[in-house]
């Protein structure tokens, strides 16, 4: 992350800062990693801690149903149910002590604050457009869009379409761009696919200097608790610092591509703690005069992988529509489904975009994600699955 500076802040920090009317503003330390991680300081209207009442927790812990899976498995996100309520639209489908994946259909704007006080949040947008609102500022979000949400937040999402999808990845340490494509400095490097210009900041937008009760649902090991606070959280008159939500367009990924195929680490987007994110992109095939732009049989030995199927057409699979997951447990070799590779021989260009997620834990399968499986693709690398194949890669 860069430096990033928005409204009005006093010259030097933890020093007495008041409005034009001599009242006070309030400092706030917003950062993790103890006062270690990179931080932002927050200057508020009102105080941030006034809480007038807590409610009682709700428990939304994931029900697992597969502990331990070393199975092949793909699921129809299309199949997934949309909900009215941004909270109760996120249905978790694999998670493991890392991280939490899955998919949220939202029909209506939130009418309350939200925070996830444990986990970064990675929002993808598959479908629809809208407004992220932050106490720093708002992004406008559209298809492509990664929303990169630190941990402590306080956001409202607002809807400007009706069928919004949002791929959610939630991750117990921070997510960051990947150290390789960075100096010693924090730079983003001359050969990194992305710069720092992709990289969207929050628009400022003028605080709310208002009193009463203003609901915020807190998240913390799996309860979602009502915190009802007599100011609003969005009282932010300026800010500044390294620690703050940002977007990505995924069209801004600009990938790197070599004469034979180039392996997945290549398409690296960013890293949390024990997993990676991977965005594929259209793109040149490789442009060796024998090359196959097909990817090999590979073994994730050392990690799951799995991807989230968003725009175009995927050449290494076959029967696969978008906002499908599939997962490839460590341990078992998979490649392109039969035919896959006979047919991408002498193609030049993928139009494909697609989110890939490799954790180095194995994954487990919730009930919400056995819901919408489809259990016929474990075997669907056998040839007489698919008689047509053979006749399209003979066209």
């Amino acid at each position: 992350m860069r430096y990033h500076l928005a409204g009005n802040i006093p010259q030097k920090r933890h020093t007495i800062f008041k409005s034009p009317e001599d009242q006070f503003y309030y400092e706030q330390l917003f950062g993790t990693e103890g006062f270690h991680g990179i931080s932002s300081l927050l200057y508020h209207i009102h105080r941030p801690t006034q809480i007038k009442s807590i409610g009682p927790a709700k428990d939304v812990t994931p029900k697992i149903a597969v502990e331990k899976n070393i199975t092949p498995r793909m699921f129809k996100g299309m199949n997934v149910t949309p909900e009215d309520d941004f909270m109760d639209s996120r249905k978790i489908l694999l998670l493991n002590n890392d991280l939490k994946m899955g998919l949220a259909k939202p029909r209506k704007s939130m009418d309350y604050f939200y925070k996830n006080a444990e986990c970064d949040e990675l929002l993808y947008v598959h479908q629809g457009n809208g407004v992220l609102k932050t106490f720093v500022g708002d992004l406008e979000f559209f298809v492509g869009d990664y929303l990169i949400i630190p941990r402590g937040t306080i956001y409202q999402v607002e809807l400007k379409s009706d069928d919004t999808v949002f791929f959610v990845l939630e991750s117990h340490s921070p997510i960051y761009t990947p150290k390789r494509y960075r100096n010693e400095f924090g730079q983003l490097l001359e050969h990194s696919p992305f710069c720092e210009r992709d990289i969207i900041a929050p628009t400022f937008v003028e605080p709310k200097d208002e009193k009463g009760e203003f609901l915020i649902k807190v998240k913390k090991e799996n309860q979602i608790t009502d915190f009802i606070y007599a100011t609003h959280p969005f009282d932010v008159v300026g800010w500044d610092g390294y620690f703050y939500p940002y977007k990505f367009n995924i069209k801004n990924f600009e990938p790197i591509t070599g004469r034979i195929h180039q392996p997945p680490p290549v398409h690296q987007n960013f890293e949390g703690h024990n997993f990676v994110v991977c965005s594929f992109c259209a793109r040149m095939y490789d442009y060796h005069p024998m090359a196959i732009p097909a990817p090999y049989n590979h073994s994730n030995i050392d990690s799951d992988e799995v991807l989230f199927y968003t725009e175009g057409d995927f050449m290494s699979r076959n029967h696969i529509d978008l906002m499908d997951f599939t997962l490839h447990p460590g341990g078992i070799v998979h490649g392109p489904h039969p035919g896959a590779m006979e047919r991408s021989i002498g193609k030049k260009f993928t139009e494909e975009y697609a989110v890939m997620v490799d954790p180095f834990r194995p994954l487990k399968i919730t009930e919400e994600a056995l819901k919408v499986e489809d259990p016929s693709y474990k075997t669907s690398w056998l040839e007489e699955n698919d008689k047509t194949l053979e006749d399209r890669s003979q066209e």
